[in-house]
């Protein structure tokens, strides 16, 4: 008896013929369709319950330490091999208004299947699929460029956040320069380096797995497909390239932050010392007063008040206006 939840969960499920469509699938008709020669199945999953995977594994000969890791979405990006299928972990970023989004896309990838497990924030299949129906002769080869297909949908989806995050550092790294350092300035930098690493963990096990495709599992991915892989680890590079650059700038733009934090500190200290001299002149002349002598002629002449306090005021406006000259003020 089918479950009505399952509809929720499985996104697509299409039986093909040399390429061709030959109509959808549901889980009550994959077992007869996986054993037509010459057909294979592409079936697409959201965050399936235990109950549907369960289902899924037994249609498809699946292993049980495989479907077990598909029930989870804290897995690493891997590939393994389980007997005649694979189990393949990517995953996938997508760019939000506040930061990056992660996720994960299983795979299993058999001779006659292809099975896609996705979980978190991600974006949907539709339109690869849509594309690779209409390259009958290339989705004829099988499971193997339909994999090909989603995987480098996802490498590409890695270019718009690479890209937001570069935004987001260059209005960071105009906030250095045309404001003075803040908290948030500082807070926005180790932000976007935390992500930047984050991007980097989940990018580079890509370029293992399409070596170890291109070079293995002939039973799955056929000659001629596996050619396709190393355009995704081209990809790759490229991306992991203009990372390290990022990485570079960022941190160059943390020296920065940091030395105009000091600047703006030192001319502080500059401010203070400079009206700390200032008021060091009157200070100590007053301070002889306070001693209270005796013996002091000038108390008793009439004109010593303003001689004082003009003689103060003229020294301190000549410390003030020399050290303005100077910078300190």
């Amino acid at each position: 008896m089918p479950n009505p939840n399952d509809n929720n969960m499985i996104m697509k499920g299409v039986a093909y013929l040399h390429g061709v469509s030959v109509g959808d699938i549901d889980m009550d008709s994959i077992g007869e369709a996986i054993r037509q020669p010459d057909h294979f199945i592409w079936l697409g999953l959201r965050e399936p319950d235990p109950a549907l995977l369960a289902s899924i594994q037994n249609a498809f000969g699946l292993h049980e330490l495989a479907v077990e890791d598909a029930r989870s979405a804290h897995q690493r990006p891997k590939l393994e091999e389980y007997g005649d299928s694979l189990f393949i972990v990517l995953h996938t970023a997508v760019l939000a208004n506040d930061g990056i989004e992660f996720g994960e896309t299983h795979f299993f990838v058999g001779s006659h299947f292809l099975v896609t497990v996705r979980h978190g924030a991600s974006l949907g299949h539709s339109k690869v699929r849509a594309r690779c129906e209409a390259l009958p002769h290339q989705l004829a080869k099988g499971p193997g460029f339909a994999l090909y297909a989603i995987m480098d949908f996802i490498v590409d989806n890695y270019i718009p956040v690479l890209d937001g995050l570069q935004a987001r550092f260059d209005a960071l790294e105009s906030a250095i320069f045309a404001n003075h350092p803040s908290r948030q300035t500082m807070e926005g930098l180790y932000e976007l380096k935390r992500e930047l690493i984050q991007m980097q963990g989940i990018i580079m096990p890509v370029i293992d797995i399409c070596n170890v495709l291109m070079h293995s599992h002939e039973i799955n991915i056929p000659k001629d497909v596996r050619l396709y892989f190393r355009d995704i680890a081209d990809h790759i590079s490229r991306i992991d390239r203009a990372m390290d650059g990022m990485r570079e700038m960022l941190i160059a733009a943390m020296q920065v932050h940091l030395t105009f934090e000091t600047v703006r500190q030192n001319e502080v200290v500059k401010r203070l010392a400079g009206w700390g001299a200032i008021l060091a002149i009157p200070t100590m002349l007053f301070s002889w007063y306070g001693m209270n002598f005796k013996h002091m002629p000038e108390l008793e002449w009439e004109y010593s008040y303003p001689l004082v306090v003009g003689g103060v005021s003229i020294g301190s406006l000549l410390l003030y206006w020399r050290l303005k000259r100077s910078g300190w003020l």
